[in-house]
């Protein structure tokens, strides 16, 4: 038995599955030939396929829909898209075309939301949720919304001295206004309770003081938001009943609440063998809302989902060149790559995020354990099966090989430019990668173009000074 890289995947999980498949021996992502791409534009470089992005989007709005059905549910199910998540205009754009709502974090994100408006992308109908902290020129720029017609912005209290800030704006009209519920984290967390939110045990009074009879907002939203995502445990569950509960005590109290946003995401395809029932969560969540109002005798509220990653994570990739192996021991073999870690996909190095690793090539080949590491001078630039908690397996290659050995790390779509700040400084002045869209045309045919090109020199010497003279 030769045990080929090929046969390791193959008797291992299920292949070709989901965006993955091999062509004439090459791995296709997408139905993108991706040895392609490296002849016509080299590597490294960074991918983007939109198209990933609707498809996601009309997924989630699916399996809402029959759960909504399923259980005779009267609210509406309302998509969100988190801009924090990839701010790239291109990803947006492409997002908006199914109809989406949009979610700011952020005073710079009004000045996304003006640019988009201004280009036809958006009209002022559209539903916009303010997270965050709200900075005063936060403030200001919400109230530049609301003034500009966008009645169906909702601000989302973070704290309770945000609702002064936001009676101080003059507006013609009641400003909407949700509360975000502060959530107990989880006990392996570093701290008991989020930072984020008010706390649960001083709403109702707060409500109560503030809101109720308060000619110059309307509470519209609840708001809770578990950083480890929408998951079928314990503590998930808990701290959702915990807000639904809270959503019938508010709605008694004040009828014109109408949302309940059920803030963190669908985890996304983060390993071949990677399972998630999104329907039965999904119909999970209608169920335990409707049964907790009917209950209470309230009228079941429309759903928010916030969601970034799942809408955007699975559409990007990062391709490498293996530069050479280096033996430095009998038991740790690096692969060298043609760019840093830390500064490409910064999530796998600061909370050891898991993204699919595959080769482009080379399947035939017999396969080894290796450590993948960057060529930044910093000894944590690296990826292998200790950070992972799984072994980091790739076909073996020669340095002296016509074929170089190429490695691709896939559905990195979502935080890794803002993360490792896009376009800006890189440890070790390492430049960001050419940056590849990929994208449907007029006739249904794959096109691919260049969104920016490989970062240059004259770029980081203006950024760091060097060229003000």
């Amino acid at each position: 038995m030769n045990n080929t890289y090929f046969e390791l995947i193959d008797q291992t999980y299920e292949f070709p599955q989901n965006s993955f498949n091999l062509k004439n021996d090459y791995l296709n992502f997408n139905g993108i030939a991706l040895n392609k791409l490296i002849e016509k534009y080299g590597t490294p470089f960074k991918l983007t396929y939109l198209p990933k992005i609707g498809t996601q989007i009309k997924k989630a709005r699916t399996f809402f829909s029959k759960a909504i059905d399923e259980h005779n549910y009267n609210g509406n199910y309302e998509f969100c898209y988190c801009t924090k998540c990839c701010h790239f205009h291109h990803v947006i754009s492409t997002a908006l075309k199914e109809d989406v709502s949009l979610e700011t974090s952020s005073s710079f994100d009004i000045d996304l939301i003006k640019s988009l408006h201004k280009q036809n992308k958006i009209d002022t109908s559209i539903k916009i949720i303010h997270n965050g902290y709200k900075t005063d020129a936060y403030i200001a720029k919400i109230g530049d919304l609301l003034n500009a017609g966008f009645e169906n912005s909702i601000t989302v209290l973070d704290n309770m001295e945000e609702l002064s800030q936001l009676e101080q704006l003059e507006t013609d009209k009641p400003i909407k206004i949700g509360l975000r519920i502060c959530i107990d984290e989880e006990p392996k967390a570093h701290y008991y309770t989020s930072r984020m939110g008010i706390n649960k045990r001083k709403i109702i009074d707060f409500v109560k003081d503030r809101i109720v009879d308060n000619p110059n907002v309307e509470l519209v939203m609840t708001h809770f938001f578990v950083d480890s995502g929408i998951a079928d445990n314990f503590y998930y569950w808990g701290e959702f009943q915990k807000a639904t509960s809270l959503f019938v005590q508010l709605k008694k109290l004040v009828p014109s609440v109408h949302a309940l946003n059920i803030g963190g995401g669908f985890p996304i395809c983060n390993k071949l063998d990677f399972e998630y029932d999104y329907g039965y969560m999904c119909s999970e969540i209608v169920r335990n809302i409707k049964e907790t109002c009917t209950k209470a005798g309230v009228e079941e509220p429309d759903i928010y989902t916030e969601f970034g990653k799942y809408t955007v994570g699975e559409s990007g990739a990062v391709i490498f060149k293996v530069l050479e192996q280096k033996q430095q021991n009998n038991s740790e073999l690096w692969y060298i790559i043609d760019n840093s870690l830390m500064n490409t996909i910064p999530d796998a190095w600061s909370i050891d995020e898991k993204f699919i690793l595959l080769p482009l090539n080379k399947w035939k080949n017999k396969y080894q354990r290796v450590n993948i590491g960057g060529i930044s001078c910093d000894h944590l630039d690296y990826y292998n099966s200790e950070l992972q908690n799984q072994p980091i397996l790739l076909p073996e290659y020669s340095n002296d090989d016509n074929e170089p050995l190429y490695v691709g790390f896939f559905h990195t779509g979502a935080y890794q430019e803002a993360i490792s700040g896009y376009g800006g400084i890189k440890h070790c002045l390492i430049p960001s990668p050419k940056h590849i869209v990929v994208d449907y045309d007029e006739d249904g045919n794959l096109v691919d173009y260049i969104y920016r090109d490989e970062q240059t020199v004259d770029n980081m010497l203006t950024i760091l000074g060097y060229n003000d003279e």
